[in-house]
């Protein structure tokens, strides 16, 4: 048997160990679970993640240290509130994103692309519902914003849902191309387009241009391009049936929906006839999009008064105590929106800034250590493609944490520390160990 012979046989027989197993469990929990935000969900993400870590027993490093450090310091932010308790959300956050790098990070390659291929199969279920959620108009995976019915699946948070989608995008694009790994891409380009998230879309651009970087701008366009382009013929024939005041189009939607995945999946085998088709479909698109640019003038406009309130009642709230914060749990923004009087926001709609306000410099330093310590962890392991592919997915979350409160749904957490752990150097294949202690 030669070298090859070995590999192929090997990928046929892999099976996950049980660590990752429980990860995978610990994701799907959280999917169904909408999005793991409430206490059951979390619970149950956390005490999935929790056996994870405790079956793999993973060595202690950097990205450990820091995570313990941060949950610490949530917890004794609370103590010093007079209530430790309201400390254990951030600490349990830290715990499942350190410790879903920790389980992944002991994969061999082939355990990695077992692994890969689930995230990105799992962020296509979630893609396809909330598609069906719009087209049938089903209210628990909707959301109706200006108008508009937004794609949330069982999430039931749209923004959510597109963080999940781009993250599990941006792994499906580096997988060997097969039919199946072609239809993934398409539905979760599609799913993105269905949650209407501004920040969505922003983020599924920060990650194309990282994996461009991390491999040849060549190898990513031509992943990329056929289920964008697919995307782009289903979302056109969704957009009808995406207003609450009409009627909804299942036929055309449907439609869409099977002509775009041909495009998908026929567009690479069109050979010297792909630029013109290619361009006709977005031009296709870009008409579609003009021709209801009435309805989605909102969701095209980086125009966001409430966001920009609590933003200016964020930044008062810090600046009153910018070294140890207002404790956790304690932000909570209070502005004035015009003829609608005084407005409230229990989230600032960027994790970045709701650390400062809560934990503080101190508190914000720490989670920025955290994020610093697994990207020179990943970078270390740098070489294949998806490792290019867990980058852009990681770059895709903490891109998108900049405008939403991800960081309190356990089902970002658990893909982000998921595709990091991808990236790491391996622990099982004779490499080098993450950053150590």
């Amino acid at each position: 048997m030669t070298a090859g012979d070995a590999v192929r046989a090997r990928r046929e027989s892999v099976a996950l160990p049980m660590p990752s197993l429980f990860l995978v469990a610990a994701f799907a929990a959280a999917v169904v679970a909408q999005g793991g935000y409430y206490l059951p969900g979390r619970v149950m993400s956390g005490l999935l993640v929790g056996l994870a870590v405790v079956l793999a027993r993973p060595r202690p490093n950097l990205v450990a240290a820091l995570g313990g450090a941060l949950a610490v310091w949530a917890l004794v932010r609370g103590l010093l509130e007079g209530d430790v308790l309201a400390g254990l959300p951030t600490a349990a956050a830290a715990a499942v994103f350190v410790g879903a790098v920790l389980v992944a990070a002991q994969a061999d390659q082939v355990q990695r692309e077992l692994l890969a291929t689930v995230v990105a199969g799992v962020g296509a279920l979630v893609a396809f519902t909330g598609w069906v959620a719009v087209v049938f108009r089903i209210p628990s995976w909707t959301t109706v914003a200006e108008g508009l019915l937004r794609a949330a699946s069982t999430l039931t948070y749209p923004n959510a849902a597109a963080a999940v989608i781009a993250a599990a995008a941006m792994v499906s694009l580096v997988l060997k191309p097969t039919q199946l790994t072609a239809v993934m891409s398409f539905l979760l380009c599609t799913g993105i387009g269905a949650t209407m998230s501004r920040a969505g879309v922003i983020a599924l651009v920060a990650g194309l241009l990282v994996l461009c970087v991390s491999q040849r701008p060549k190898k990513t366009v031509m992943a990329a391009a056929p289920p964008l382009l697919g995307a782009v013929v289903a979302v056109a024939a969704l957009l009808p049936s995406m207003r609450v005041a009409d009627e909804p189009q299942p036929l055309l939607a449907v439609a869409g929906l099977i002509g775009g995945a041909l495009v998908a999946l026929g567009l690479p085998r069109l050979g010297r006839f792909v630029v013109p088709i290619a361009v006709l479909l977005a031009a296709g698109g870009a008409v579609a999009a003009y021709g209801f640019s009435d309805r989605l003038a909102t969701r095209v406009s980086f125009s966001s008064p409430d966001r920009s309130g609590a933003i200016g009642a964020a930044l008062e709230l810090a600046s009153r105590s910018p070294l140890l914060g207002t404790g956790p749990g304690n932000g909570s923004f209070f502005f004035d929106s015009g003829n609608q009087g005084t407005r409230v926001m229990r989230y600032v709609h960027n994790e970045y800034l709701q650390v400062l306000v809560e934990l503080g410099a101190v508190g914000l330093l720490l989670a920025l250590g955290v994020v610093t310590a697994v990207l020179i962890a990943m970078w270390r392991g740098r070489g294949t493609s998806l490792w290019a592919g867990a980058m852009a997915a990681v770059v895709v979350v903490l891109v998108h944490s900049g405008f939403d409160f991800l960081w309190h749904l356990p089902v970002v957490l658990v893909v982000a520390g998921l595709c990091a752990g991808l990236g790491f150097p391996s622990t099982r294949d004779g490499l080098v160990e993450g950053v150590r202690a």
